[in-house]
């Protein structure tokens, strides 16, 4: 493992946590926006990390591509996510869920970007449906993670 991709998965781990707190964002859709930008600025420092200029307008484009593969209708899943949190009394089962949901998509966009950056690649050239596969199961691993993983080891 390059020091660069140590580097890069020591900052996926810090924006795991990040990303699961702007999941608990009480407030509907604001959870959404906090997570979103919560996950760019991730993709910002690793891509900091590997000298690629970082391109937010076309972050947004794959992120969108990729977290709407995982799941059948994911805009509307994650709606209905962010709405439960406005029901009194269902908060809990909204914001828990929109908090694992949160932690694995920021692993498997660390991972899918970590991944394209190691092999040379750079915003403009990361084709999302070349990478859909290994995000998926990138996102299953971070959905079974039990908590911060060490830089080098397995999920």
């Amino acid at each position: 493992m390059t020091e660069k991709e140590q580097k890069a998965l020591k900052t996926v781990d810090r924006y795991m946590w990040w990303s699961m707190g702007a999941g608990l964002v009480p407030f509907p859709w604001l959870d959404l926006i906090a997570v979103s930008s919560v996950q760019l600025k991730m993709l910002a420092e690793i891509s900091d990390i590997y000298g690629v200029p970082f391109q937010a307008n076309r972050s947004k484009a794959v992120i969108g591509s990729l977290v709407g593969s995982i799941v059948p209708g994911a805009v509307s899943y994650g709606t209905a996510l962010t709405l439960l949190k406005g029901v009194p009394g269902v908060f809990l089962i909204g914001g828990a869920t929109m908090m694992l949901m949160s932690r694995a998509t920021a692993w498997a966009l660390g991972k899918v970007f970590i991944q394209h950056f190691e092999s040379g690649g750079t915003f403009l050239d990361l084709d999302p449906d070349a990478v859909r596969q290994y995000f998926k199961a990138q996102f299953e691993d971070g959905k079974r993670m039990n908590g911060t993983t060490k830089a080098g080891e397995p999920a």
